[in-house]
């Protein structure tokens, strides 16, 4: 099917608008990010700015609280392609996430590339995870009802933060929340090429994301950053967005398909007439709150079992 209406709208805006990856430096697209950040009108009971330890220095979280009580957790990873992204540019993602799902979420200002390449983002994502587990009491939550969520790069992020936790006795992660992942760093999927131009997230974006977070060739056969290539027996279970007007749309669906083949329970749908990005804009584009209910049940799920 065509782009739905409404993503329609958002799309000519965009490229009306003239933005482009091209030519632009990271510190000039991190600026125009918090331009273009829109005020939440999802309230919660506290929202709260704090710094923990990291593999490198503090890192900057954001905790998102809905209500009192001890309630179950998300560790959040935003997208950004490991270069672009904070807490600000997701806050509404995460606000929704905690309202609808009835958790805490906790929200990672992870370190980002070039400044930082592969594997900073994971070190400080996994670090991120591990203190939420051992600061369970202090933060009010139960962690052993411990998810991790992120889109795009954070979906990549979470994936491989979900597949790491498999080794670790003292963080189990019970469910993982993939908005549109990346899930291998060689982009060589047929979405590549069908929807290399004119739906924001572009090719051109992607080898530019990727020329700033790998240090090397070498790099995209790393599990770590090709979850893909992992092995994926014994991963939590799984809820994967995927848009069918997104460069991104194969490696998130090959990524759900080898879940289900792996034996993984796993909430799948690709979103017909979406593109990269949808999921939080409720606001102007309807699809993305069935998607938002769609996580929302599946973290609901997971949380009750």
């Amino acid at each position: 099917m065509p782009l739905h209406p409404q993503a329609q709208v958002i799309v000519d805006f965009m490229n009306d608008s003239g933005f482009t990856f091209s030519g632009k430096t990271p510190e000039e697209l991190r600026a125009g990010m918090g331009v273009t950040a829109v005020p939440s009108p999802v309230a919660l009971q506290s929202i709260t700015d704090r710094t923990i330890p990291g593999p490198a220095g503090e890192i900057p979280v954001r905790i998102y609280r809905p209500s009192e009580g001890t309630l179950p957790v998300v560790v959040f990873f935003h997208g950004g392609g490991w270069v672009i992204g904070d807490l600000e540019s997701h806050d509404h993602c995460c606000r929704v996430i905690a309202s609808k799902a009835e958790c805490v979420v906790v929200a990672v200002d992870y370190r980002l590339a070039p400044e930082a390449k592969f594997p900073a983002a994971i070190d400080d994502a996994w670090s991120a995870t591990e203190w939420v587990v051992a600061n369970a009491a202090e933060l009010g939550i139960d962690a052993s009802r411990l998810a991790v969520a992120g889109d795009s790069a954070g979906g990549n992020l979470a994936a491989v933060v979900a597949n790491i936790s498999r080794d670790h006795e003292h963080v189990e992660v019970i469910h993982q929340v993939l908005i549109y992942p990346v899930t291998d760093g060689a982009c060589d999927r047929p979405s590549m090429s069908e929807n290399a131009e004119g739906y924001f997230l572009t090719r051109g974006a992607m080898d530019w994301f990727h020329g700033h977070y790998a240090n090397a060739e070498s790099d995209i056969i790393d599990e770590r950053y090709s979850p893909i290539l992992a092995d994926l027996g014994g991963a939590p279970s799984a809820v994967v967005v995927t848009a069918e007007f997104d460069p991104l749309r194969d490696q998130g669906n090959d990524y759900a398909a080898k879940l289900v083949a792996s034996g993984v329970e796993v909430d799948h749908v690709e979103y017909a007439g979406m593109f990269h990005g949808f999921f939080s804009m409720d606001m102007a584009v309807d699809v993305a709150v069935e998607a938002q209910d769609q996580v929302a049940a599946s973290l609901k799920s997971a949380f009750a079992r």
